[in-house]
């Protein structure tokens, strides 16, 4: 009776977890799609776009193409393993060069560098999970970096006249 419910646990965290790698990289998909809507929108105006930000967007996108792969394929392969230090690097990438970017503050960082912040520690933690193979761990620190960095800010880079948003729906 033991091993059965065991199976049953077991069978149910599987479950969640695909579920939610399938919400997760749909949601991923979603965002890009609404990412590259609104810099398409905004082509007459991507002369005044300073380097950093281009950069920025890059490298996000690069992440939020990567995420899917990442979440919906099989995982501990070498494929895996490759698209995920290219994730990590787009990561990383995307936060540093957002301290270059500081228009929307009077040249000054905002609360939105926290995020930032987050992201430079996040990121070489869910490399220490992954190397130590404590997988459960990675893959909840993954999923929390996936929401808060990619798809909460992603959806905030909207509202409240950002750039995006602005090209969006303008």
């Amino acid at each position: 009776m033991a091993s059965v419910a065991g199976r049953g646990s077991q069978s149910a965290s599987r479950f969640d977890r695909i579920v939610n790698d399938r919400v997760l990289a749909s949601a991923a998909i979603v965002m890009l799609a609404f990412v590259v809507a609104a810099i398409a929108r905004g082509q007459a105006q991507w002369g005044r776009i300073p380097w950093p930000v281009w950069v920025h967007l890059a490298t996000m996108g690069t992440a939020l193409v990567l995420t899917p792969a990442m979440l919906l394929r099989a995982k501990g392969t070498r494929s895996h393993r490759v698209l995920g230090w290219t994730w990590a690097a787009a990561m990383l990438a995307t936060a540093g060069f957002s301290f270059l970017i500081r228009a929307s503050n009077n040249g000054s960082f905002s609360v939105i560098h926290i995020l930032s912040v987050w992201v430079a520690v996040q990121v070489p933690w869910i490399i220490y999970r992954a190397r130590t193979r404590n997988i459960a761990g990675h893959h909840r620190s993954v999923r929390g970096l996936v929401i808060g960095a990619l798809l909460v800010a992603g959806f905030f880079t909207f509202p409240f006249d950002r750039l995006l948003g602005h090209w969006l729906f303008s």
